[in-house]
């Protein structure tokens, strides 16, 4: 498996410049080629493209001073985001062509399989990368003794602050998903709720209104400044840090939340939500934003992957409609919190009710087997949810096995 650490580097002024002008060479190589595949009949296959990288540096004199493999992974990443354009476009999305880069727009660089290597020099952990040199690094967690590095992202972040990711192939046997699965559970996603699952458990959404409110402090301020002056600058780092510290925050609960439902239970079954589809429809979009269900998916999806644990995402529509015990459909606005069906009576939490119908059809969807119990004799009213903070605060519980 293939896993992604972060790591905090501290580079010296003189490699900080060295970082941003490798930086910047690679983004004008990413339009030059951008411009090439613009003015082609015919796209070209990527390591044709690749191919022509030596031809270039014969009259390119900056490109001899950057690494090859990075050069290389950046005619990757223009054929990664055409691929990502065809297919937002098979999915009936409406596209545009893709821009030349700005300056702010392109920060990061990618060793990919050499020019890098980790070392400790004078007892202290250091990252060293061709073409630019030794950078202190803070390993606050240790890389997995059986993983390897094949790949360094180096990345300076709006805040001012670099760091490091590596992608870590691990060799290690993940757990066999269990045939007939015994603990399983069916989640729906909400705002105020954040998610109800089929056990009865409800989960508060994160309140970050007082994060919200320091931003948009520090962005009233902001807009007072002149632009490109030094104290615009500066209260632009501010900014950048608010918004790093709201993204910090949120992305530690979901992990913490993934992480519960991946280890508790042998069968997780969600909606599979367009995540961005809902985020550009009108009304309360700031929002669904803010709840990340995409990224919590992701989360669950690659964590349920390592522990052995089966993952279906299932259609969600009428999931909120449809009665879990009868399958009878009764139309509810947004604000009727309850579900009562006309049809056999059966009452429980709307958000409760929809989580039942996630999780029948996420067993019907895998053709697994389970002994289950009907809806009406387990469904449970939520009198007291589970607030977000005790996620939060709970702390990230290091590896363990399964309970």
């Amino acid at each position: 498996m293939h896993y992604n650490y972060k790591y905090r580097l501290a580079p010296s002024e003189s490699v900080q410049i060295e970082l941003s002008w490798h930086i910047d060479t690679c983004r004008q190589l990413y339009n030059h080629v951008l411009y090439l595949l613009n003015e082609s009949d015919d796209i070209p296959a990527r390591s044709e493209v690749q191919g022509r990288l030596p031809d270039l540096k014969s009259w390119w004199d900056d490109l001899g001073k950057v690494h090859s493999k990075v050069l290389q992974m950046v005619v990757k990443r223009v054929y990664d985001n055409l691929a990502t354009l065809k297919a937002q476009k098979e999915n009936g999305r409406a596209v545009g062509m893709l821009k030349w880069k700005r300056p702010r727009d392109f920060r990061s660089l990618t060793y990919n399989q050499s020019g890098f290597e980790l070392k400790n020099t004078s007892g202290r952990p250091t990252l060293w990368v061709s073409k630019i040199g030794e950078m202190p690094i803070h390993l606050h967690r240790d890389i997995p003794e059986n993983g390897t590095i094949k790949q360094v992202s180096i990345k300076q972040e709006p805040t001012g602050e670099w760091f490091a990711t590596f992608s870590i192939e691990v060799t290690e046997e993940t757990p066999d998903k269990p045939e007939t699965p015994e603990k399983v559970v069916g989640i729906d996603v909400g705002i105020l709720t954040y998610a109800h699952d089929t056990d009865g458990c409800a989960i508060e959404s994160p309140d970050f209104s007082e994060e919200r409110d320091r931003i948009d402090r520090a962005q009233r301020a902001l807009s007072r400044k002149e632009h490109g002056s030094k104290s615009w600058e500066h209260q632009r780092i501010v900014v950048a840090r608010r918004y790093a510290e709201l993204k910090r925050k949120r992305r530690d609960f979901l992990h913490k939340l993934s992480n519960y439902y991946a280890r508790e239970y042998d069968l997780v079954a969600v909606e599979d939500l367009d995540a961005k589809g809902l985020v550009e429809l009108p009304g309360n979009s700031r929002n669904r934003a803010g709840a990340a269900w995409g990224t919590f998916r992701q989360m669950l999806e690659y964590k349920c992957e390592r522990e052995g644990t089966h993952f279906v995402a299932v259609n969600p529509r009428g999931t909120t409609k449809e009665c879990a015990s009868c399958g009878v459909e009764t139309d509810k606005p947004l604000w009727v919190r309850e579900h009562s069906c006309p049809s056999c009576g059966f009452e429980a939490d709307r958000d409760a009710n929809a989580a039942w119908n996630i999780l029948s059809r996420g067993l019907e969807k895998l053709g697994v087997g389970h002994s289950e119990s009907t809806p009406v004799e387990t469904a449970l009213p939520v009198d007291t949810p589970v607030s977000a903070k005790r996620v939060m605060e709970s702390g990230s519980p290091a590896r363990k096995e399964r309970t």
